[in-house]
């Protein structure tokens, strides 16, 4: 099969190898990480969850960041990659050590969520140069591939992180100090493994570096407008990141409900609930890594829009079918099919934006894409903690989220591009 030889040439790849490293090390620290920030606010005996509290944990976590997301893309295209690789991990240690320390005191809450938030703002520095660094270390006629490969793998990475952050969890005695300080174990890895790349290697070009803080944010404001600009000079990306918002709205939506479900409706006791989640968590994971297997042939032979309107129609016909029960089986293979569509869907629009936007401007574009995706992420949060009972059961919800996902099908299959 030709994937399988495109994969065997990547995989003989040392750059690729390197950069396939740090992205396992990282994300599978940030699943260890999120799961310990989730079992925290969700499962945590003394505190009654509701879903109006997921979606304010949520919005303190993220919406900040979409603020000031933009900019940092900006710096990611002024400074070296394979620096922010290094620096941002061992920041990360510093901070998720930080975060252990405040479970431990039993701290203000919302100086627990300032801690995850400086976390979870230095991740977007880290995917995003990631996703900026890929065709730095393939060459185009495979980069479908790398992105089959590569973000599916980080994706499946932090799977097995939150599921040995739900093991580590059970074995320290409901310890979610201990699951946090093996996430900063893991970003002091993923630190370390950037050591084996050269500085250059990861862009962006010598004649773009500005490696001084004053004066790569001298001229943010212009650069992040130029960056703007040119998105909207590339319909074929900035069709994609939308379409990918929405699906990533759908997914945010159930994510609560499911949580909800987990807790409340499924379960007479916390660790039956978390466990419940952990098998939805990994049965999702086999979804990304089914998509990983198949997006590259089936993206070749539909186009990438094709593809995405096919996840999207699936979603929308599964995901009612499923969901509607409220019952832990169907629900498990729902989270297998959401996984599936939207780990393919994403590997297209990874491929599209990557393809479509100079390297100049890649970690700017990345960065507006995470900004979507966490802004959505919230909004759906938002929307589901005003729809959904205290049980998680609402009809209404789940119909709300077929619908988009039959939106965005219809809309991808009337456009074409490659």
């Amino acid at each position: 099969m030709a994937v399988v030889r495109d994969l065997r040439v990547l995989l003989c790849l040392r750059d690729f190898r390197g950069l396939l490293t740090l992205r396992l090390l990282s994300q599978g620290a940030d699943g260890v990480y999120q799961v310990a920030l989730a079992t925290y606010v969700v499962f945590s005996p003394e505190k009654q969850t509701s879903p109006a509290a997921i979606a304010s944990a949520m919005a303190v976590l993220l919406l900040p960041y979409s603020l000031v997301g933009p900019f940092a893309g900006v710096l990611l295209d002024r400074w070296r990659r394979r620096q922010v690789f290094l620096y941002g991990n061992l920041l990360r240690v510093v901070l998720a050590s930080a975060t252990a320390a405040l479970m431990l005191s039993r701290a203000p809450d919302w100086l627990f969520y300032a801690s995850a938030l400086c976390v979870t703002a230095v991740n977007r520095f880290v995917l995003s140069g990631l996703s900026a660094a890929l065709p730095r270390v393939v060459d185009a006629d495979r980069l479908v591939t790398a992105n089959a490969l590569s973000p599916t793998a980080g994706t499946l990475a932090a799977t097995l992180g939150g599921g040995l952050a739900f093991v580590v969890r059970l074995v320290a005695s409901d310890s979610d100090a201990a699951v946090v300080l093996l996430g900063a174990f893991l970003y002091l890895c993923a630190a370390l493994a950037s050591l084996r790349m050269d500085v250059q290697l990861l862009g962006p070009d010598p004649e773009l570096v500005r490696p001084r803080l004053t004066s790569a944010l001298s001229g943010a404001a212009r650069d992040l407008v130029s960056g703007v600009r040119h998105l909207a000079s590339r319909p074929a990306a900035a069709r994609a990141l939308a379409a990918m918002t929405a699906m990533r709205f759908c997914y945010g939506a159930l994510l609560v409900m499911v949580l909800m479900l987990c807790r409340y409706a499924w379960s007479s006791t916390d660790a039956e609930g978390l466990a419940l989640l952990g098998t939805a968590v990994g049965i999702s994971g086999a979804g990304f890594f089914v998509a990983a297997v198949i997006t590259p042939a089936a993206a070749g032979r539909f186009g990438p829009a094709g593809w995405m309107a096919i996840c999207a129609a699936v979603a929308a016909v599964l995901g009612l079918a499923l969901g509607l029960p409220f019952e832990p089986g169907p629900t498990m293979v729902a989270a297998f099919v959401l996984g599936l569509t939207t780990q393919g869907a994403k590997i297209a629009t990874d491929t599209v934006v990557q393809s479509s936007v100079d390297d100049g401007y890649r970690g700017r574009i990345f960065s507006v894409y995470d900004v979507l995706f966490n802004a959505s992420f919230v909004g759906a949060a938002g929307v589901a903690a005003l729809m959904l009972p205290p049980d998680g059961r609402s009809v209404p919800l789940v119909v709300l989220v077929a619908s988009v996902y039959a939106t965005v099908a219809l809309t991808m299959r009337s456009r074409r591009f490659t």
